[in-house]
């Protein structure tokens, strides 16, 4: 199973990094138990499993020492007598036999795999580095560095329940999730002190503390930043009161750093790049991603801009107005513009689409009968949401405009345009546009008071 090959994966990185030679029981015995169970607050539950089995007038909070280690040793004995793996014993595994069907089993097969003692000990590594998020949705990564570097998490978790009466056990992959957004943030992290500028806790209204869930696209920045590589594959789950199980799924990292790196090449402005991180991803949740079969930039898209790009109902399109002075708004206009030419892939359609909006703004400034005639022309080509309406459109004004070069060039990219990139560079046309409509209303706000 697929937490058992993590687990085996994590345990020859870790040998190989510190130069041991651990097997999986005793890796299990000697470096894991301490770090998760052998303490008042564990940093994992496993549902029905001997570290939760409690005698009568048993609770964690208030095992002793000799307790937990009875416990340790019962868990060894299972493992080594078990014939059937199951999720009491093996995290990620099926339900026992007779439940095996429950919304709480997952990975069921009646294919006759042959699984060893390793497997079990191998599933408790693989299902302690699962990276919870937002949504319910967990990822495994089988790569050896994100898996060591969650490992290292684990420690500061450790010393976090230790030192904080209120805090909440029991959330180590919540807690991975926030944990390699901090460790691959580079400008915020350093080694010597983990915890400096990283607050993952939330506090209750009763005054508990708990790891907050981290948003997806927070974690997913932070390995395309980290890593070379193009693309990872993710295993993508749910462990809980009902288990899902959607796949394995690509991680395009290009893709994902790709709108990233576009809004500091043309905006260069690294504080307000930062907050816009807030912003990726926020339209869909990471399960519907998936369901396109892989993530990319695609996923990335922010939320709110769905109304700029589509129709609704009754055929009308939303346009999008600017206050610049609004540092709020800026930042989502703007990671709009990026999220657009980063579907787009074409950096030249920036510059195009906005000198467009330039000769489409003059059009209607020299409108010498000073009427709204060039302006309701105008916002019918803003309006447009299809090759044959935006056409249509420009040909109303054709005759009139003085850069007519700008409006043929433009009705010739979009009639070559790959259908599916049209609303994309229709819509960035309308961004810009209002761009430079709150440009010229602030000057011309300027001037007045200059004049007064």
């Amino acid at each position: 199973m697929i937490t058992s090959t993590i687990g085996k994966i994590f345990l020859e990185a870790y040998n190989k990094k510190f130069g041991t030679d651990y097997d999986a029981k005793t890796f299990f015995v000697e470096v894991y138990y301490p770090l998760f169970f052998d303490s008042n607050k564990y940093l994992m539950w496993i549902t029905n499993s001997p570290f939760v089995q409690m005698k009568k007038g048993q609770k964690v909070e208030t095992l002793s020492k000799d307790e937990r280690k009875e416990k340790l040793q019962d868990f060894v004995l299972k493992a080594s007598k078990v014939q059937n793996l199951d999720s009491s014993i093996a995290p990620g595994y099926p339900a026992s036999e007779e439940k095996e069907f429950a919304t709480t089993s997952g990975q069921v097969t009646n294919i006759s795999l042959k699984t060893e003692t390793d497997d079990i000990y191998y599933s408790w590594f693989g299902a302690s580095l699962g990276i919870g998020l937002q949504g319910g949705i967990s990822i495994l990564f089988s790569e050896p560095e994100i898996l060591l570097d969650l490992f290292e998490g684990w420690k500061v978790y450790r010393t976090a329940l230790d030192e904080t009466q209120k805090l909440k056990g029991n959330q180590v992959n919540t807690w991975n999730g926030q944990w390699l957004a901090h460790r691959y943030d580079n400008n915020n992290y350093f080694a010597d002190e983990p915890m400096a500028n990283f607050t993952p806790f939330e506090t209750s209204k009763d005054g508990g503390i708990s790891v907050q869930v981290r948003l997806w696209t927070k974690v997913l920045i932070g390995i395309a930043r980290h890593f070379p590589n193009p693309q990872i594959m993710g295993y993508v789950y749910n462990f809980g009161q009902t288990n899902t199980t959607i796949g394995f799924i690509p991680f395009n990292l290009e893709h994902i750093k790709r709108p990233l790196q576009l809004y500091q090449k043309i905006f260069k402005n690294i504080d307000e790049g930062k907050k816009a991180d807030e912003l990726w991803g926020t339209e869909n949740g990471l399960r519907v991603c998936c369901q396109k079969g892989a993530i990319g930039v695609e996923a990335m898209q922010p939320k709110g801009l769905a109304p700029y790009m589509a129709a609704d109902k009754k055929g009308e399109i939303k346009l999008p107005k600017y206050k610049e002075d609004d540092d709020k708004q800026k930042v989502s206009f703007h990671t709009y513009q990026i999220w657009l030419l980063a579907m787009l892939n074409n950096q030249e359609l920036w510059d195009k689409s906005q000198e467009f909006a330039k000769a489409l703004q003059t059009y209607v400034k020299k409108d010498k009968q000073n009427s709204t005639k060039r302006e309701n022309l105008v916002k019918n080509i803003l309006s447009a949401t299809s090759k044959k309406s935006f056409i249509a459109a420009l040909s109303e004004i054709a005759e009139d405009v003085e850069a007519f070069d700008k409006i043929e060039e433009n009705a010739k990219t979009v009639n070559v345009m790959p259908t599916d990139n049209v609303p994309y560079y229709l819509t960035l046309i309308r961004f810009h546009y209002a761009g430079l409509e709150n440009k010229n209303n602030q000057q011309g706000k300027n001037l007045f008071n200059q004049n007064v």
